[in-house]
């Protein structure tokens, strides 16, 4: 894997703590190099579209089906990597907020000084699309503190925000917060995560993928807040 240039890869921010716990350090310690372009995976769909290219994707599972149809991928190399939830966190020390059942998530959301979620995010898509399902879209949207893309949790560090709400391994990356738990399964999602070389760049990335399934990244995964996908 050395004399080339680094791995090129567009990567969903909620595999970042563990990415950068284990995998990427694994992978540069057999010798290879990887520059990671984080980004939720609909600012991916776009940079693809717009004709943007590296050597592999991680993303949605439905985003990643659409790049197979579309054939922009190698679907015969893809892989499923992580599963994830959603979750609420708040700044560390701060009270909990109950949120084990679907009244006290709405008591939670509306008494809150400001929630934080994330505009073009798997997450703040999701949650904008929860909260007119709960009753509760305008008053929470009346104090919410909307971000484009990123960590919501860094609204709580700052003091926006009272909660936020984003998949639990992207909240675990911000120091100085706590998360409360997930959301009730009512109304929870769970949401798989793939990765494959994109088209023509089998071979370059193989390594690389390899590495996504193996026990130690798996532990990975758990330790950041995700599940192993298989």
């Amino acid at each position: 894997m050395t004399g080339e240039g680094p791995l090129r890869l567009m990567c969903a921010l909620v595999v970042r703590g563990a990415f950068d716990a284990h995998v990427v350090p694994a992978y540069e310690a057999a010798g290879g190099r990887i520059a990671v372009d984080w980004a939720p995976t609909a600012v991916i769909m776009q940079k693809i579209a717009a004709g943007e290219r590296a050597d592999a994707v991680l993303v949605l599972a439905d985003a990643m089906d659409r790049l197979v149809a579309e054939g922009l991928v190698e679907a015969d190399a893809r892989v499923a990597v992580a599963r994830s939830r959603y979750g609420i966190a708040v700044r560390a020390g701060a009270p909990h907020p109950e949120i084990g059942t679907v009244e006290a998530l709405k008591a939670a959301l509306t008494g809150a000084r400001s929630v934080a979620y994330s505009r073009t995010g798997a997450s703040g898509i999701w949650f904008a699309g929860l909260l007119p399902r709960l009753g509760i879209e305008e008053a929470v949207n009346a104090r919410a503190t909307i971000i484009p893309q990123g960590f919501t949790a860094e609204k709580l560090v700052s003091g926006e925000a009272d909660l936020a709400v984003q998949q639990i391994s992207e909240l675990m990356v911000v120091p100085g917060i706590a998360v409360v738990g997930p959301f009730p399964d009512p109304v929870q999602e769970e949401t798989v995560f793939w990765a494959a070389p994109m088209r023509g760049r089998g071979a370059a990335a193989a390594a690389f993928l390899a590495g996504l399934t193996t026990p130690a990244a798996a532990a990975a995964y758990r330790a950041s807040g995700l599940a192993p996908a298989a």
